[in-house]
């Protein structure tokens, strides 16, 4: 065999060596398509993982984490955790299963959750995907201490088109940003707290409070819904606002100013009051002593009082 054609062989082999590879990597050893999603979510946090499919077009949908299956759904059954394994409760209540995509949701993640959860989807062609997630910490509530007239709450992050972003203010919804569309104090209870006084940046999603009022102090929340089409996560920021050196009467600071300046004059006047009194106070005194003493002594007798001789 000529030396051509000996190298015509060894690209042959190494072709079909490398399309076998990628068949592998395609569609795993067994022939089932396999695809792999990273998924990043803060601990405390939902993240949904979606399966792109219906559950009427599936024989079953199986979910399995480290090997253990913790969600399926086959026709109307359905169970999730201890519900599929006896003596099993890994997620303590904590996953939900959509019955219309076989989509699962933990909720109240740990860093425990941290894992690959696979999906097995048995239909006409079996397949298979997935899902690699990481649960990181939380930050630290941003705690913010204002002094000024405004305060603006940054989201953090990168609005996308297709987030939902809710504000809330001590558990109350004030503020909420969907797409292009936005509504702001939709409640009569938040528009006679904040009266006009909130304001939204549609770009990222920052909250801005004018005219603060030491009772806008409190504990603030955005909450953030992130999806495409593999997953989504829900992820909430906390904010802890404290408003000190803030009349309650909600004065503009020229107007502050003006009340001070005549707080201190009417100071300076009743101050020049109290001066002039005690000075004709002196004053009247002395004109009494002054004629006492004339009557002591330095006075004319009275002609009445002479003896007759």
């Amino acid at each position: 065999m000529g030396k051509v054609a000996k190298a015509m062989l060894y690209d042959l082999s190494f072709s079909l060596k490398l399309a076998m590879v990628c068949f592998l990597l395609d569609y795993g050893q067994s022939g089932v398509s396999t695809d792999r999603v990273s998924v990043p979510v803060m601990e405390g946090y939902s993240v949904t993982l979606h399966t792109e499919v219906e559950t009427k077009h599936q024989e079953a949908i199986q979910w399995y984490f480290s090997g253990i299956r913790i969600a399926q759904i086959s026709g109307d059954l359905i169970c999730t955790d201890v519900q599929c394994n006896e003596g099993t409760e890994r997620f303590r209540d904590r996953l939900k299963v959509d019955n219309q995509t076989g989509s699962l949701t933990i909720t109240n993640t740990t860093d425990t959750d941290s894992g690959e959860y696979k999906l097995k989807i048995i239909s006409s062609r079996d397949s298979e995907k997935i899902f690699s997630v990481s649960v990181n910490a939380v930050p630290a509530a941003e705690l913010y201490e204002m002094e000024e007239e405004s305060v603006t709450l940054d989201a953090g992050v990168i609005k996308h088109p297709n987030d939902v972003m809710t504000w809330y203010f001590n558990d109350t919804v004030i503020a909420e940003i969907t797409g292009d569309q936005s509504k702001i104090c939709t409640d009569d209870q938040c528009k006679e707290r904040f009266r006009d006084r909130l304001m939204l940046d549609h770009q990222t999603g920052a909250l801005i409070i004018t005219s603060i009022r030491t009772t806008d102090s409190g504990e603030y929340q955005l909450k953030i819904i992130s999806s495409n089409s593999r997953f989504s996560v829900t992820s909430v920021k906390r904010f802890s606002v404290s408003i000190t050196a803030v009349p309650d009467s909600g004065l503009s600071a020229a107007a502050v100013a003006g009340v001070v300046v005549f707080a201190l004059l009417l100071v300076a006047a009743v101050a020049a009051g109290v001066v002039y009194r005690r000075r004709h106070r002196r004053s009247h005194t002395a004109v009494q002593q002054n004629a006492k003493n004339d009557d002591d002594g330095n006075s004319s007798p009275d002609p009445n009082d002479l003896p007759l001789r």
